[in-house]
């Protein structure tokens, strides 16, 4: 199938029998729904997992899909609603130590050139600990501020997303950086 062929074209062919469609739109939307899961539940193994349930999902539904949205609206609703189910599962206080680690690509980072062995750590420190910093927020804060500031989408998508007022998705991303802030206060002066 073409790459022109648009999501409607080829939700309207999956609907009539062709698999190979279907096809067509995990292959277009699968690392975007991989990074969504990635950014919300930290472990690769869940990220994948979940990916792979939000395409069952999409299979299964996509005769309901209304078509007052875009198909990547819908199907990001989909994702952010597999990644709550699986953080709904987890019992507080209770990670595994493969949990623990979930998050520290240390040992994968490669380093910009031209920058110092002790810039390159701090860095990756850095960004270690705001991974963190982010997966121990509430749910919802954390929810707002991955779409606002990871995923960059604007309050209007988010709202479309999320079905909640774009005023109360601002309070949410304004009260969850100021839990990373005070989350962080204690990298103040550390890291320029």
């Amino acid at each position: 199938m073409p790459d022109q062929t648009t999501d409607l074209a080829l939700i309207e062919s999956v609907i009539s029998g062709n698999q190979s469609a279907f096809a067509e739109l995990v292959k277009r939307y699968q690392r975007y729904v991989f990074t969504i899961a990635l950014n919300f539940v930290k472990r690769r193994e869940d990220a994948e997992e979940i990916a792979q349930d939000c395409f069952v999902k999409v299979y299964r539904s996509l005769a309901t899909f209304k078509r007052e949205s875009k198909f990547s609206t819908w199907l990001y609703r989909i994702a952010i609603n597999k990644c709550t189910d699986l953080l709904r599962a987890r019992r507080p206080g209770t990670r595994s130590l493969d949990d623990t680690e979930a998050g520290d690509d240390r040992t994968t980072w490669e380093p910009a050139t031209g920058e110092t062995p002790e810039w390159e750590l701090e860095r990756v420190e850095l960004a270690w600990e705001l991974d963190h910093a982010i997966a121990a927020l509430p749910h919802l804060y954390r929810e707002s501020f991955v779409l606002r500031h990871i995923e960059d989408l604007d309050y209007d998508e988010m709202s479309a997303i999320l079905g909640v007022h774009r005023d109360t998705l601002k309070m949410r991303v304004y009260k969850a950086r100021t839990l990373l802030c005070r989350s962080l206060a204690h990298l103040n002066g550390v890291y320029r």
